[in-house]
Protein backbone atom coordinates (compact mmCIF):
# COMPACT_ATOMS: atom_id res chain seq x y z
CA UNK A 1 0.00 0.00 0.00
CA UNK A 2 3.07 2.61 0.77
CA UNK A 3 4.25 1.73 -2.61
CA UNK A 4 1.28 2.66 -4.24
CA UNK A 5 1.09 5.59 -2.35
CA UNK A 6 4.25 6.59 -3.45
CA UNK A 7 3.74 5.93 -7.28
CA UNK A 8 0.83 7.66 -7.23
CA UNK A 9 2.44 10.53 -5.26
CA UNK A 10 5.20 10.73 -7.63
CA UNK A 11 3.39 10.85 -10.63
CA UNK A 12 0.71 13.40 -9.41
CA UNK A 13 3.80 15.68 -9.02
CA UNK A 14 5.20 14.95 -12.04
CA UNK A 15 1.92 15.39 -14.26
CA UNK A 16 1.34 18.89 -11.83
CA UNK A 17 4.96 20.00 -13.20
CA UNK A 18 4.13 19.47 -16.52
CA UNK A 19 0.32 20.92 -16.66
CA UNK A 20 1.65 24.07 -15.34
CA UNK A 21 4.49 24.50 -17.55
CA UNK A 22 1.90 23.61 -20.57
CA UNK A 23 -0.33 26.27 -18.94
CA UNK A 24 1.73 28.89 -18.72
CA UNK A 25 3.61 29.00 -22.12
CA UNK A 26 0.37 28.23 -23.99
CA UNK A 27 -1.52 31.30 -21.98
CA UNK A 28 -2.87 33.47 -24.78
CA UNK A 29 -3.43 31.15 -27.60
CA UNK A 30 -6.87 30.14 -26.52
CA UNK A 31 -6.15 27.11 -24.63
CA UNK A 32 -7.29 27.36 -21.24
CA UNK A 33 -5.12 26.03 -18.11
CA UNK A 34 -7.05 23.55 -16.70
CA UNK A 35 -8.34 21.81 -20.50
CA UNK A 36 -4.22 21.32 -20.39
CA UNK A 37 -3.83 20.42 -16.95
CA UNK A 38 -6.38 18.04 -17.17
CA UNK A 39 -5.58 16.84 -20.12
CA UNK A 40 -2.04 15.78 -18.89
CA UNK A 41 -3.14 14.44 -15.74
CA UNK A 42 -5.50 12.26 -17.73
CA UNK A 43 -2.95 11.04 -19.76
CA UNK A 44 -0.27 10.00 -17.41
CA UNK A 45 -2.74 8.61 -14.59
CA UNK A 46 -4.69 6.51 -17.83
CA UNK A 47 -0.25 5.33 -18.55
CA UNK A 48 -0.03 4.73 -15.23
CA UNK A 49 -3.22 2.02 -14.77
CA UNK A 50 -2.38 0.71 -18.09
CA UNK A 51 1.25 0.19 -16.60
CA UNK A 52 -0.61 -1.63 -13.61
CA UNK A 53 -2.28 -4.03 -16.23
CA UNK A 54 0.64 -5.35 -17.82
CA UNK A 55 2.70 -5.96 -14.52
CA UNK A 56 3.17 -9.63 -14.55
CA UNK A 57 5.62 -12.08 -14.29
CA UNK A 58 9.03 -13.45 -15.34
CA UNK A 59 10.68 -10.18 -15.48
CA UNK A 60 13.97 -11.46 -14.57
CA UNK A 61 15.17 -11.86 -18.20
CA UNK A 62 13.97 -8.73 -19.88
CA UNK A 63 15.97 -6.05 -19.70
CA UNK A 64 15.22 -2.31 -21.30
CA UNK A 65 18.60 -0.81 -22.61
CA UNK A 66 17.70 3.43 -22.99
CA UNK A 67 19.30 5.84 -24.73
CA UNK A 68 18.16 8.94 -26.14
CA UNK A 69 20.14 9.23 -28.87
CA UNK A 70 21.20 7.34 -32.02
CA UNK A 71 21.14 3.73 -31.52
CA UNK A 72 23.42 3.25 -34.33
CA UNK A 73 26.13 5.92 -32.80
CA UNK A 74 26.11 4.53 -29.25
CA UNK A 75 28.32 1.52 -29.79
CA UNK A 76 28.63 1.16 -25.85
CA UNK A 77 24.98 0.58 -25.02
CA UNK A 78 25.29 -1.94 -28.68
CA UNK A 79 27.74 -3.74 -26.94
CA UNK A 80 26.07 -3.70 -23.41
CA UNK A 81 22.98 -5.11 -25.23
CA UNK A 82 24.47 -7.97 -27.37
CA UNK A 83 26.37 -8.93 -23.55
CA UNK A 84 23.02 -9.40 -22.10
CA UNK A 85 21.70 -11.36 -25.10
CA UNK A 86 24.34 -13.66 -24.90
CA UNK A 87 23.58 -14.36 -20.93
CA UNK A 88 19.87 -14.92 -21.90
CA UNK A 89 18.22 -12.18 -21.24
CA UNK A 90 15.75 -10.53 -23.90
CA UNK A 91 16.75 -6.85 -24.64
CA UNK A 92 14.31 -4.22 -25.61
CA UNK A 93 16.51 -1.58 -27.10
CA UNK A 94 15.06 1.79 -27.00
CA UNK A 95 16.30 4.57 -28.95
CA UNK A 96 16.61 7.27 -32.18
CA UNK A 97 16.69 4.98 -35.37
CA UNK A 98 18.65 7.74 -37.60
CA UNK A 99 21.65 5.13 -38.47
CA UNK A 100 21.59 1.34 -38.94
CA UNK A 101 23.09 -0.51 -35.52
CA UNK A 102 25.65 -3.19 -36.53
CA UNK A 103 24.28 -6.11 -37.65
CA UNK A 104 25.28 -8.20 -34.93
CA UNK A 105 22.41 -6.09 -33.01
CA UNK A 106 20.08 -6.61 -36.12
CA UNK A 107 20.29 -10.24 -36.32
CA UNK A 108 20.24 -11.03 -32.57
CA UNK A 109 16.62 -12.70 -31.99
CA UNK A 110 17.02 -11.79 -28.27
CA UNK A 111 17.65 -7.99 -28.56
CA UNK A 112 13.87 -6.24 -30.13
CA UNK A 113 15.08 -2.22 -31.07
CA UNK A 114 11.98 0.06 -30.29
CA UNK A 115 12.49 3.70 -31.67
CA UNK A 116 11.71 6.46 -30.62
CA UNK A 117 11.85 9.74 -32.59
CA UNK A 118 13.64 13.09 -31.69
CA UNK A 119 11.02 15.26 -30.26
CA UNK A 120 10.95 19.14 -31.41
CA UNK A 121 9.03 21.51 -29.08
CA UNK A 122 6.31 23.98 -29.88
CA UNK A 123 7.46 27.62 -31.42
CA UNK A 124 5.88 30.71 -30.02
CA UNK A 125 5.58 33.83 -31.84
CA UNK A 126 6.91 36.16 -29.05
CA UNK A 127 9.47 38.85 -30.46
CA UNK A 128 11.75 38.97 -26.77
CA UNK A 129 13.08 35.48 -26.38
CA UNK A 130 9.54 33.37 -25.67
CA UNK A 131 10.33 30.95 -28.92
CA UNK A 132 13.56 29.49 -27.70
CA UNK A 133 12.05 28.84 -23.96
CA UNK A 134 8.70 27.29 -25.58
CA UNK A 135 10.63 25.35 -27.74
CA UNK A 136 13.13 24.32 -24.82
CA UNK A 137 10.25 23.55 -22.52
CA UNK A 138 7.79 22.10 -24.41
CA UNK A 139 10.04 19.65 -26.55
CA UNK A 140 11.28 18.27 -22.64
CA UNK A 141 7.45 17.68 -22.00
CA UNK A 142 6.56 16.27 -25.01
CA UNK A 143 9.73 13.92 -24.90
CA UNK A 144 8.52 12.91 -21.01
CA UNK A 145 5.27 11.72 -22.61
CA UNK A 146 6.81 9.73 -25.58
CA UNK A 147 9.01 7.90 -23.28
CA UNK A 148 6.41 7.17 -20.67
CA UNK A 149 4.14 5.55 -23.22
CA UNK A 150 7.02 3.87 -24.65
CA UNK A 151 8.41 2.22 -21.26
CA UNK A 152 4.66 1.61 -20.14
CA UNK A 153 3.30 0.07 -22.98
CA UNK A 154 6.28 -3.10 -22.92
CA UNK A 155 6.57 -5.81 -20.68
CA UNK A 156 7.52 -5.36 -17.39
CA UNK A 157 11.34 -4.94 -17.21
CA UNK A 158 13.83 -6.12 -14.29
CA UNK A 159 15.85 -3.62 -15.46
CA UNK A 160 15.78 -0.34 -17.19
CA UNK A 161 19.62 0.18 -18.34
CA UNK A 162 20.06 3.58 -19.53
CA UNK A 163 22.96 5.90 -21.10
CA UNK A 164 23.93 9.38 -19.69
CA UNK A 165 24.30 11.52 -21.36
CA UNK A 166 21.43 12.68 -22.80
CA UNK A 167 19.85 12.32 -19.08
CA UNK A 168 17.02 14.94 -19.81
CA UNK A 169 14.33 14.05 -19.39
CA UNK A 170 15.38 10.20 -19.40
CA UNK A 171 16.87 9.94 -15.94
CA UNK A 172 13.43 10.98 -14.70
CA UNK A 173 11.26 9.16 -16.53
CA UNK A 174 13.17 5.94 -16.50
CA UNK A 175 13.54 6.35 -12.44
CA UNK A 176 9.57 7.06 -12.50
CA UNK A 177 8.85 4.12 -14.59
CA UNK A 178 10.78 1.93 -12.22
CA UNK A 179 9.22 2.92 -9.48
CA UNK A 180 5.98 2.58 -10.90
CA UNK A 181 6.95 -1.30 -11.87
CA UNK A 182 8.93 -2.25 -9.47
CA UNK A 183 11.90 -2.40 -12.09
CA UNK A 184 16.14 -1.87 -11.26
CA UNK A 185 17.17 1.39 -12.31
CA UNK A 186 20.64 1.39 -13.19
CA UNK A 187 22.62 4.46 -15.03
CA UNK A 188 26.02 4.09 -16.81
CA UNK A 189 27.38 7.69 -17.12
CA UNK A 190 29.64 8.71 -20.11
CA UNK A 191 29.79 12.08 -19.13
CA UNK A 192 28.35 14.67 -17.48
CA UNK A 193 25.39 16.44 -19.31
CA UNK A 194 25.18 19.60 -17.69
CA UNK A 195 29.34 20.27 -18.66
CA UNK A 196 28.73 19.05 -22.52
CA UNK A 197 25.77 21.90 -22.11
CA UNK A 198 28.12 24.57 -20.87
CA UNK A 199 30.42 24.32 -24.01
CA UNK A 200 27.89 26.08 -26.16
CA UNK A 201 26.08 27.91 -22.95
CA UNK A 202 28.50 28.66 -20.65
CA UNK A 203 28.50 27.57 -17.02
CA UNK A 204 26.89 30.14 -15.68
CA UNK A 205 23.51 29.81 -17.95
CA UNK A 206 20.58 28.85 -16.26
CA UNK A 207 19.69 25.42 -18.20
CA UNK A 208 22.99 24.62 -17.89
CA UNK A 209 23.12 25.43 -13.65
CA UNK A 210 19.48 23.63 -13.63
CA UNK A 211 21.01 20.29 -15.68
CA UNK A 212 23.17 20.02 -13.13
CA UNK A 213 20.94 20.45 -10.30
CA UNK A 214 19.13 17.37 -11.87
CA UNK A 215 21.44 15.20 -12.64
CA UNK A 216 22.51 15.62 -8.95
CA UNK A 217 18.87 14.92 -7.96
CA UNK A 218 17.99 12.00 -9.83
CA UNK A 219 21.66 10.62 -10.03
CA UNK A 220 21.68 8.98 -6.68
CA UNK A 221 18.36 7.35 -7.15
CA UNK A 222 19.82 4.70 -9.96
CA UNK A 223 19.93 1.34 -8.07
CA UNK A 224 22.96 0.95 -9.64
CA UNK A 225 25.79 2.81 -11.60
CA UNK A 226 28.64 2.27 -14.14
CA UNK A 227 30.79 4.84 -15.06
CA UNK A 228 33.72 5.03 -17.92
CA UNK A 229 37.36 6.01 -15.79
CA UNK A 230 38.54 5.32 -11.98
CA UNK A 231 38.34 9.53 -12.33
CA UNK A 232 34.71 9.72 -12.70
CA UNK A 233 34.19 7.42 -10.35
CA UNK A 234 36.33 9.23 -7.85
CA UNK A 235 34.38 12.03 -8.38
CA UNK A 236 30.80 10.57 -8.33
CA UNK A 237 31.54 9.80 -4.74
CA UNK A 238 33.10 12.70 -3.69
CA UNK A 239 30.36 15.22 -5.51
CA UNK A 240 27.60 13.03 -5.38
CA UNK A 241 27.46 10.74 -3.33
CA UNK A 242 27.36 7.97 -5.60
CA UNK A 243 28.81 4.38 -5.48
CA UNK A 244 29.74 3.72 -8.92
CA UNK A 245 31.53 0.47 -10.93
CA UNK A 246 34.19 1.78 -13.51
CA UNK A 247 33.01 -0.24 -16.79
CA UNK A 248 36.50 0.54 -18.64
CA UNK A 249 35.41 0.33 -22.74
CA UNK A 250 37.04 -2.09 -24.14
CA UNK A 251 37.26 -3.34 -27.85
CA UNK A 252 34.53 -5.49 -29.13
CA UNK A 253 36.09 -8.55 -31.27
CA UNK A 254 35.26 -6.97 -34.62
CA UNK A 255 38.26 -4.20 -34.05
CA UNK A 256 41.38 -5.84 -34.93
CA UNK A 257 43.72 -5.60 -37.83
CA UNK A 258 42.43 -5.59 -41.51
CA UNK A 259 43.93 -8.23 -43.09
CA UNK A 260 45.48 -7.23 -46.79
CA UNK A 261 42.37 -8.89 -49.21
CA UNK A 262 39.72 -7.04 -47.00
CA UNK A 263 41.89 -3.73 -46.73
CA UNK A 264 41.58 -4.10 -50.75
CA UNK A 265 38.31 -4.90 -51.27
CA UNK A 266 37.32 -1.45 -48.89
CA UNK A 267 39.44 0.60 -50.53
CA UNK A 268 37.74 -0.07 -54.13
CA UNK A 269 34.82 0.23 -52.38
CA UNK A 270 35.66 3.90 -51.03
CA UNK A 271 37.67 4.76 -54.66
CA UNK A 272 34.02 4.64 -56.39
CA UNK A 273 32.76 7.79 -54.19
CA UNK A 274 35.88 9.39 -52.72
CA UNK A 275 38.61 10.43 -55.46
CA UNK A 276 41.62 9.96 -52.55
CA UNK A 277 41.33 5.93 -52.60
CA UNK A 278 41.88 6.14 -56.73
CA UNK A 279 45.06 5.09 -58.03
CA UNK A 280 46.46 7.80 -60.01
CA UNK A 281 47.54 5.62 -63.02
CA UNK A 282 45.23 6.12 -66.33
CA UNK A 283 43.42 3.12 -66.78
CA UNK A 284 45.20 0.45 -68.81
CA UNK A 285 44.47 -2.88 -70.31
CA UNK A 286 45.80 -4.64 -66.89
CA UNK A 287 42.41 -6.60 -66.80
CA UNK A 288 43.77 -9.16 -64.33
CA UNK A 289 44.58 -6.07 -61.94
CA UNK A 290 42.34 -3.66 -59.74
CA UNK A 291 44.85 -0.90 -58.31
CA UNK A 292 44.35 1.77 -55.30
CA UNK A 293 46.37 4.33 -54.25
CA UNK A 294 46.91 2.16 -51.71
CA UNK A 295 46.65 -1.33 -52.61
CA UNK A 296 46.87 -3.31 -56.21
CA UNK A 297 45.12 -6.75 -56.31
CA UNK A 298 46.51 -9.49 -59.05
CA UNK A 299 43.09 -10.95 -59.93
CA UNK A 300 44.96 -13.99 -61.40
CA UNK A 301 46.62 -14.94 -58.40
CA UNK A 302 44.09 -13.56 -56.03
CA UNK A 303 47.02 -11.45 -54.16
CA UNK A 304 46.92 -8.16 -52.79
CA UNK A 305 49.76 -6.45 -51.93
CA UNK A 306 50.48 -2.90 -50.66
CA UNK A 307 52.18 -0.24 -52.61
CA UNK A 308 55.49 0.83 -51.84
CA UNK A 309 54.77 4.55 -52.38
CA UNK A 310 51.50 4.72 -51.02
CA UNK A 311 50.73 7.27 -48.96
CA UNK A 312 50.48 7.36 -45.33
CA UNK A 313 46.49 6.32 -43.98
CA UNK A 314 45.46 9.04 -41.12
CA UNK A 315 42.29 8.24 -38.91
CA UNK A 316 40.18 10.18 -37.06
CA UNK A 317 36.61 9.81 -35.79
CA UNK A 318 34.41 12.35 -34.64
CA UNK A 319 30.78 13.65 -33.77
CA UNK A 320 31.42 16.71 -35.16
CA UNK A 321 30.42 18.31 -31.89
CA UNK A 322 32.13 21.59 -29.67
CA UNK A 323 33.85 19.00 -27.71
CA UNK A 324 36.07 18.49 -30.62
CA UNK A 325 38.65 21.25 -32.54
CA UNK A 326 38.99 20.07 -35.50
CA UNK A 327 40.86 23.05 -36.61
CA UNK A 328 43.53 21.80 -34.60
CA UNK A 329 44.23 19.21 -36.87
CA UNK A 330 43.02 21.43 -39.87
CA UNK A 331 46.03 23.45 -38.99
CA UNK A 332 48.90 20.54 -38.17
CA UNK A 333 48.12 19.39 -41.61
CA UNK A 334 49.30 22.61 -42.97
CA UNK A 335 52.42 22.51 -41.65
CA UNK A 336 52.81 18.59 -42.48
CA UNK A 337 52.33 20.01 -46.33
CA UNK A 338 54.94 22.87 -45.46
CA UNK A 339 57.76 20.39 -43.86
CA UNK A 340 57.51 18.89 -47.37
CA UNK A 341 57.69 22.01 -48.88
CA UNK A 342 60.27 22.57 -47.31
CA UNK A 343 62.58 19.07 -48.80
CA UNK A 344 61.72 16.65 -45.50
CA UNK A 345 61.69 13.21 -46.66
CA UNK A 346 57.99 12.04 -45.77
CA UNK A 347 55.02 10.42 -47.50
CA UNK A 348 51.96 12.33 -48.71
CA UNK A 349 49.05 11.52 -46.52
CA UNK A 350 45.56 10.63 -46.89
CA UNK A 351 43.33 11.55 -43.89
CA UNK A 352 40.37 10.20 -43.12
CA UNK A 353 37.43 11.93 -41.03
CA UNK A 354 34.20 9.42 -40.22
CA UNK A 355 31.49 10.86 -38.35
CA UNK A 356 28.07 12.63 -38.49
CA UNK A 357 27.54 15.78 -36.35
CA UNK A 358 26.24 19.65 -36.39
CA UNK A 359 29.40 20.94 -37.14
CA UNK A 360 30.52 18.61 -40.21
CA UNK A 361 29.84 21.56 -42.76
CA UNK A 362 31.49 24.32 -40.67
CA UNK A 363 34.65 22.42 -41.11
CA UNK A 364 33.69 20.51 -44.44
CA UNK A 365 33.83 24.28 -45.84
CA UNK A 366 37.26 24.67 -43.90
CA UNK A 367 38.70 21.80 -46.00
CA UNK A 368 37.83 22.93 -48.96
CA UNK A 369 39.62 26.19 -48.52
CA UNK A 370 42.73 24.44 -48.07
CA UNK A 371 45.10 23.96 -50.61
CA UNK A 372 47.16 21.23 -49.84
CA UNK A 373 49.19 19.11 -52.48
CA UNK A 374 50.26 16.73 -50.66
CA UNK A 375 47.44 16.15 -48.25
CA UNK A 376 44.18 14.53 -49.19
CA UNK A 377 41.10 15.17 -46.99
CA UNK A 378 37.89 13.35 -46.91
CA UNK A 379 35.24 12.84 -44.70
CA UNK A 380 33.14 9.90 -45.37
CA UNK A 381 30.41 8.39 -43.55
CA UNK A 382 30.88 4.50 -42.93
CA UNK A 383 28.58 1.94 -42.11
CA UNK A 384 29.13 0.25 -39.43
CA UNK A 385 30.30 -3.04 -40.47
CA UNK A 386 33.19 -0.81 -42.77
CA UNK A 387 34.54 1.24 -39.79
CA UNK A 388 36.63 -1.51 -37.81
CA UNK A 389 38.06 -2.61 -40.90
CA UNK A 390 38.99 0.87 -41.99
CA UNK A 391 40.70 1.41 -38.77
CA UNK A 392 42.19 -1.53 -38.97
CA UNK A 393 43.78 -0.58 -41.87
CA UNK A 394 44.91 2.54 -41.12
CA UNK A 395 48.64 3.60 -40.78
CA UNK A 396 47.86 6.39 -37.22
CA UNK A 397 45.10 7.58 -35.13
CA UNK A 398 44.53 11.13 -34.45
CA UNK A 399 42.19 12.11 -31.42
CA UNK A 400 40.83 15.20 -30.63
CA UNK A 401 38.38 14.63 -28.18
CA UNK A 402 38.66 16.90 -25.00
CA UNK A 403 35.93 15.50 -22.61
CA UNK A 404 33.87 18.40 -21.21
CA UNK A 405 34.15 16.75 -17.28
CA UNK A 406 37.77 15.95 -17.74
CA UNK A 407 36.30 12.76 -16.67
CA UNK A 408 35.61 10.57 -19.56
CA UNK A 409 37.40 8.71 -22.56
CA UNK A 410 37.11 8.52 -25.94
CA UNK A 411 35.65 5.04 -27.09
CA UNK A 412 37.14 6.16 -30.75
CA UNK A 413 41.12 5.68 -29.07
CA UNK A 414 39.88 2.61 -27.59
CA UNK A 415 38.69 0.86 -30.74
CA UNK A 416 41.81 2.35 -32.47
CA UNK A 417 44.00 0.60 -29.75
CA UNK A 418 41.62 -2.95 -30.26
CA UNK A 419 42.98 -2.66 -34.21
CA UNK A 420 46.60 -2.39 -33.26
CA UNK A 421 46.02 1.33 -34.35
CA UNK A 422 49.12 4.27 -32.80
CA UNK A 423 47.28 6.89 -31.32
CA UNK A 424 48.34 10.77 -31.06
CA UNK A 425 45.70 12.17 -28.36
CA UNK A 426 45.08 15.89 -27.73
CA UNK A 427 45.93 16.33 -23.97
CA UNK A 428 43.20 16.58 -20.84
CA UNK A 429 43.02 15.34 -17.31
CA UNK A 430 42.13 10.98 -17.30
CA UNK A 431 43.74 10.92 -20.58
CA UNK A 432 46.62 8.79 -18.79
CA UNK A 433 43.95 6.10 -17.81
CA UNK A 434 44.08 4.99 -21.62
CA UNK A 435 47.10 6.66 -23.79
CA UNK A 436 50.31 5.75 -22.52
CA UNK A 437 52.71 8.62 -23.63
CA UNK A 438 55.52 7.08 -25.61
CA UNK A 439 54.17 3.62 -25.13
CA UNK A 440 50.85 3.27 -27.21
CA UNK A 441 50.88 6.91 -28.59
CA UNK A 442 52.03 10.59 -28.26
CA UNK A 443 50.02 13.21 -26.37
CA UNK A 444 49.93 16.77 -27.91
CA UNK A 445 48.15 20.03 -26.83
CA UNK A 446 48.33 22.28 -29.72
CA UNK A 447 48.51 21.74 -33.52
CA UNK A 448 52.40 22.60 -33.61
CA UNK A 449 53.31 19.56 -31.24
CA UNK A 450 50.85 17.66 -33.11
CA UNK A 451 52.47 18.46 -36.83
CA UNK A 452 55.83 17.65 -35.64
CA UNK A 453 54.33 14.05 -33.80
CA UNK A 454 53.31 13.35 -37.44
CA UNK A 455 56.71 14.59 -38.95
CA UNK A 456 58.59 12.12 -36.09
CA UNK A 457 56.42 9.29 -36.57
CA UNK A 458 55.90 8.92 -40.02
CA UNK A 459 59.43 9.48 -41.21
CA UNK A 460 60.38 6.19 -41.81
CA UNK A 461 56.86 5.38 -43.20
CA UNK A 462 56.91 2.89 -44.75
CA UNK A 463 58.84 0.96 -43.24
CA UNK A 464 57.82 -0.48 -39.63
CA UNK A 465 60.83 0.48 -38.22
CA UNK A 466 61.08 4.03 -35.89
CA UNK A 467 58.89 4.93 -32.89
CA UNK A 468 55.38 3.85 -34.79
CA UNK A 469 56.19 0.33 -35.59
CA UNK A 470 57.53 0.17 -31.86
CA UNK A 471 54.27 1.61 -31.02
CA UNK A 472 52.31 -1.09 -33.23
CA UNK A 473 54.50 -3.48 -31.38
CA UNK A 474 53.62 -2.76 -27.79
CA UNK A 475 49.72 -2.56 -28.80
CA UNK A 476 50.23 -6.30 -30.31
CA UNK A 477 51.82 -7.74 -27.12
CA UNK A 478 49.89 -5.97 -24.55
CA UNK A 479 46.42 -6.56 -25.42
CA UNK A 480 43.96 -6.08 -22.18
CA UNK A 481 40.80 -7.28 -21.93
CA UNK A 482 38.35 -7.68 -24.19
CA UNK A 483 34.49 -6.46 -24.34
CA UNK A 484 32.87 -9.55 -23.39
CA UNK A 485 35.05 -10.52 -20.30
CA UNK A 486 35.22 -6.71 -18.62
CA UNK A 487 31.40 -6.86 -18.90
CA UNK A 488 31.13 -10.55 -17.48
CA UNK A 489 33.22 -9.56 -14.64
CA UNK A 490 32.09 -5.82 -13.76
CA UNK A 491 28.47 -6.39 -15.15
CA UNK A 492 26.56 -9.16 -15.27
CA UNK A 493 26.69 -9.33 -11.60
CA UNK A 494 24.79 -6.28 -11.05
CA UNK A 495 22.35 -7.69 -13.40
CA UNK A 496 21.55 -10.94 -12.18
CA UNK A 497 21.96 -10.59 -8.20
CA UNK A 498 18.65 -11.23 -6.95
Amino acid sequence: MATRCTCTASLAVFALIAALLIAFYTAGSGVTCSAVSLTVVTVLVSLWLWSLRRRNGGTDRRVCVLVLGDIGRSPRMQYHALSLSKHGYNVTFVGFLDTKPHQDVLREEKISIVPIIEVKGVRGNWKHGGPKILTYVTKVILQCLQLLHVLLKMETQSHILMQNPPGLPSIAVAWLVCVLRGSRFVIDWHNYGYTVMALSHGQTHPLVRLAKWYEHFFGPLATHNLCVTNAMKVDLQKNWGIKATTLYDRPASIFRETPLKLQHELFMRLAKAYPQFQSKESEEVEVQVERTVFSVCDLAGDTVTLRTERPALLLSSTSWTEDEDFSVLLTALEEYEGFIGGGASLPSLVCVITGKGPQKEHYRKLIDSLHLEHVKICTPWLEAEDYPVLLGSADLGVCLHKSSSGLDLPMKVVDMFGCCLPVCAIHFNCLHELVKHEENGLIFRDSRELAEQLKSLLSEFPGSGGRLGVFRRNLRTSRGQRWDDNWDQNVLPLISAP
